[in-house]
């Protein structure tokens, strides 16, 4: 791919990311108006709408993945943990508003998007894994509870529209639920 070609995707992907998260009815012309490109540009690098979105929502779980690979090799599970706990429901709205729009469109996560949101639980898990290890987190907390937490105060977060210091304060009650104690 050439560079500018590769510029414009990288644009198009970030102002879809933008546009898609706020908006999930939001079009592709949108898109490119914000990428600074035409329509045109847009559907060459994504011939539907449905690519389009599935691409943002692969770099959305992209991110998350590497982000608990990352804090994976933390000299603190404990806050590695609960960190990136808090930032994936932080960051939930924009990346349910993409999927939403996704699922609108009448199309359901293709094979890529599954792999990586695969390997993002598989990196979730190594994170609360070690948290138990080192004692920060309940050692009777299995993945798949703890992970519908996750899902759970995402949602609601999402859905009650919390701002940021009332869903710390949630977040809060969680953790104490989730510490070793």
């Amino acid at each position: 791919m050439r560079a500018d070609a590769r510029d414009n995707r990288a644009r198009i992907m970030t102002a879809a990311d933008d546009v898609f998260g706020r908006a999930p009815g939001a079009s592709t012309d949108d898109v490119a108006r914000l990428a600074g490109v035409g329509i045109a540009t847009v559907f060459r690098h994504f011939p539907t709408k449905i690519e389009l979105l599935e691409a943002v929502l692969t770099l959305r779980l992209e991110r998350l993945r590497d982000r608990a690979l990352e804090l994976a090799g933390s000299d603190d599970p404990g806050k590695a943990f609960f960190e990136f706990f808090t930032q994936v429901v932080a960051e939930s709205a924009s990346k349910l508003a993409i999927a939403e729009a996704l699922t609108a469109s009448g199309a359901t996560a293709g094979e890529e998007v599954r792999a990586v949101g695969h390997g993002m639980r598989a990196a979730f898990d190594d994170l609360l894994t070690a948290a138990q290890k080192a004692g920060a987190v309940r050692a009777d907390a299995q993945f798949a509870e703890v992970y519908a937490l996750l899902i759970g105060a995402s949602r609601g977060a999402t859905a009650a529209g919390l701002e940021p210091d009332v869903r710390d304060r949630m977040l809060g009650i969680l953790y104490d639920g989730l510490k070793h104690s």
